[in-house]
């Protein structure tokens, strides 16, 4: 009888702490949950703060230099006025600020050996056609920062990587320089500028 009573209380003693730690268990689920969800929080501010840090601090390229072959490769064509994109911090132009919707869907064509924008038909100022322009390049911004410090158009579609080229067209007979420049954007994005206001382009396929 007595070795029945010693089993039961043996039997009873680890039923206690099975449920014991069952129940530890159970309270500590939540805190590792939260451990973890603080933890994919934590990297995902570490990549939202790293995403807002130039990972190139070069000093931007200022002055006139010809287009290199990949940049000629990517400007040459014939382009359509997507959507106004902003303004930069004056607004002196032409394109009817503060919408410009008269260039919408019309179109520039930028060749090696000719250039027309007789194609924006609303803006008389802007309306060239010029055989052999000089396409130059005048300015290279290698993060968003740089290219708001030195033209003061804060584009919210620039991430903060982005390198900006600042193209120019000129006259070769007279050697002036249009009103209206050109943003490329990594070879991938070709953004209007005329004057204060920028517009997305988008490349005309046959």
């Amino acid at each position: 009888m007595r070795q029945k009573m010693v089993v039961f209380a043996v039997i009873f003693i680890l039923s206690t702490c099975l449920v014991g730690c069952s129940n530890y268990g159970i309270k500590n689920e939540p805190a590792i949950e939260s451990s973890i969800e603080t933890s994919a929080s934590t990297v995902e501010d570490a990549k939202k703060e790293e995403s807002c840090i130039p990972g190139n601090t070069s000093e931007p390229f200022i002055g006139r230099k010809d287009l290199d072959s990949e940049t000629e490769k990517f400007f040459y064509g014939t382009w359509s006025v997507e959507k106004l994109l902003g303004f930069a911090d004056s607004y002196n132009d032409a394109s009817e600020y503060p919408t410009g919707q008269k260039i919408i869907g019309n179109q520039i064509i930028i060749d090696k050996d000719f250039f027309s924008s007789k194609g924006l038909e609303g803006y008389k100022p802007y309306q060239f056609e010029l055989d052999k322009p000089i396409y130059e390049i005048e300015e290279i911004h290698y993060n968003a920062d740089s290219f708001y410090r030195v033209d003061k158009i804060d584009l919210k579609s620039l991430n903060m990587n982005d390198e900006v080229k600042v193209l120019s067209v000129s006259d070769s007979s007279t050697g002036l320089a249009i009103p209206a420049s050109f943003l490329d954007v990594n070879n991938d994005r070709l953004l209007l500028v005329l004057e204060a206001t920028v517009f997305e382009l988008k490349r005309v396929t046959e």
